[in-house]
């Protein structure tokens, strides 16, 4: 096929605080030195932010960093943490709440803001185009250029292809080759084609494998009476175990308005277990309820999270480009904090880039250089210090494991003199139904629970529903003939879209259906499924989630 053409310095896949952070410090380099640089992002999204969903707590080291003067630009940053409130949940109704010399200096906040990183993004992709980016939303990066072993560049998607694959008279337009001398993946956790140059080019040999979770979020309009601006509540404990991990949040932002979420650890053992489930119960406990009875849910959404830390971080440098953000795994899961670490990863591969283009260096070598520059950062050195959290809440236990985490960050400062490590795969820990205890749940209420559909309509999802499915099955008959009988087939209840439903078809005959408009690119089934026979692949640009201010 004939593809239209563009070339440039530097393309980003990925319009979120990694890809954002790169291009505005590329610019900033370019123009200090006098350099005339090219920069190109590509968003999948219909607009910057609208695919962004973080809790979130934002700590500005790095934003300060990039625009020290970003509170007099407006930068949508103003919701101080004020107290931290966290709570040990013993039961549906129990809990006790943990004093805060008792919990791991990196879960205190002060300093901190609550804010949107949706809303963020958008105001960073306002600097960015002021200093000379070139940003298209809405499209999707949906191939690499592959020339001699060596990236040149991404391939957006095709549009107006039918669901088979064929052009759709009157709509078709093929994808345009984006050349460039690098290409810088920052496509966030389990991006697409971040995930294929980490295979092809086996970049992670030499790392832990990758951990997940996926974090389910709702933001709530509440009743003046209980809100607290300003106010983080953290808790751990029911309704999730050591055996299914996980932790929740609960952030009092401007305006009357709480966000609330839980995280789900995918390394979680019980193929009964539906994380949007378990969000439901989790709001009902009183701790929880309080804040949300008589409140209003206005929005909804989900996305996985990469949590494996130091240890499994990959060389984030390959031939023709880089890996940055949470394509590589640069959240601080100690700190339940990832936005600072991939602004300050996109700021030094802008470094490590604009050096060898100031040099003249052969856009084929490597960019070693960019492995030397995180190492040696404070992002580098936080998480080193930091290696050692999530080994020790798996294979510890949250009480173990929360009491080592209590002396090697606040007495040890994370320099302890060895690394604990955590070989198993998320999705190999899964067990077989008939060695798991069955988990029951309620129907919603309506009031504080709800169901899934009437969630993702609050996350104004939409594809296309003529186009190619782009959850893709390597075998197509894995679900039934093995998911089903073994595991009951567990993408019915890990999915928290209702994308995957087991249908009865002619007779007795069942058959998996995948509902790919509901899709909320979490990517939780290409991680989790346990038999890796899904494949998320980004339907055509523009589809997908449209978050306000998540």
């Amino acid at each position: 096929m004939q593809r239209d053409q563009m070339e440039f310095d530097v393309v980003i896949v990925g319009g979120g605080p990694a890809g954002l952070a790169t291009a505005c410090r590329l610019k900033q380099l370019a123009a200090a030195y006098g350099q005339d640089l090219s920069v190109c992002i590509v968003e999948k999204g219909s607009e910057i932010g609208a695919h962004i969903l973080s809790g979130a707590v934002f700590e500005t080291r790095a934003l300060d960093e990039l625009f020290p003067d970003w509170q007099a630009q407006g930068a949508p940053v103003h919701t101080k943490v004020l107290r931290d409130d966290i709570y040990w949940l013993s039961g549906p109704e129990k809990f006790r709440r943990v004093p805060g010399w008792m919990a791991p200096k990196t879960l205190h906040n002060e300093g901190n803001y609550i804010i949107s990183l949706g809303n963020l993004c958008r105001w960073l992709a306002e600097q960015a185009e002021a200093l000379g980016v070139e940003v298209y939303p809405g499209f999707a990066a949906s191939d690499l250029i592959m020339e001699q072993g060596i990236v040149k560049g991404i391939i957006t998607g095709d549009m107006g292809l039918d669901r088979n694959g064929q052009e759709r008279a009157g709509y078709f337009t093929p994808g345009m080759e984006l050349r460039a001398r690098y290409t810088v993946l920052a496509e966030g956790c389990r991006g697409h084609l971040g995930k294929r140059v980490i295979q092809n080019f086996a970049l992670d040999k030499d790392s832990d494998p990758q951990h997940y979770a996926i974090g389910l979020k709702e933001i709530w309009d509440v009743d003046p009476s209980v809100h607290e601006e300003g106010l983080v509540v953290h808790a751990t404990g029911w309704p999730l175990d050591d055996d299914n991990p996980g932790g929740s949040f609960l952030y009092h932002t401007a305006n009357h308005q709480i966000v609330v979420g839980l995280i789900v650890d995918l390394c979680y053992q019980n193929p009964h277990l539906s994380p949007f489930e378990e969000f439901q119960r989790y709001k009902h406990h009183p701790i929880i309820q309080r804040y949300l009875k008589g409140g209003k849910r206005v929005s909804y959404g989900a996305r996985a999270i990469a949590k494996g830390g130091h240890n499994s971080l990959p060389k984030m440098a390959f031939p023709g480009g880089l890996l940055v953000g949470c394509d590589a795994g640069t959240l601080n899961f100690a700190k339940i904090k990832g936005t600072h670490a991939a602004m300050k990863s996109g700021m030094l591969a802008a470094q490590a880039i604009f050096e060898a283009v100031k040099s003249g260096a052969n856009s084929t070598q490597p960019l070693d250089v960019y492995e030397e520059l995180f190492s040696s950062s404070w992002l580098g050195e936080e998480l080193k210090r930091t290696r050692n959290f999530g080994p020790a809440m798996h294979k510890l236990g949250s009480v173990l494991g929360g009491a080592f985490n209590l002396l090697d960050q606040n007495v040890f400062n994370g320099r302890l003199p060895f690394t604990l490590r955590d070989k198993a795969r998320d999705h190999e820990k899964m067990k077989s139904v008939s060695d798991s205890p069955s988990r029951a749940y309620s129907k919603p209420d309506g009031v504080i629970s709800f169901d899934r559909l009437s969630s993702v309509f609050l996350s104004n999802t939409y594809h296309e529903e003529d186009q190619p499915v782009h959850l893709k099955l390597g075998a197509g008959s894995i679900p039934i003939e093995l998911n089903l009988p073994v595991y009951d087939e567990p993408a019915q209840r890990y999915c928290p879209a209702g994308v995957y439903e087991i249908i009865k078809t002619s007779g007795a005959e069942k058959a998996l259906q995948i509902n790919a408009q509901n899709c909320i690119h979490c990517k939780t089934c290409d991680i989790k499924d346990p038999t890796q026979n899904i494949t998320w692949v980004p339907p055509e640009g523009g589809g997908g989630p449209n978050y306000p201010n998540m």
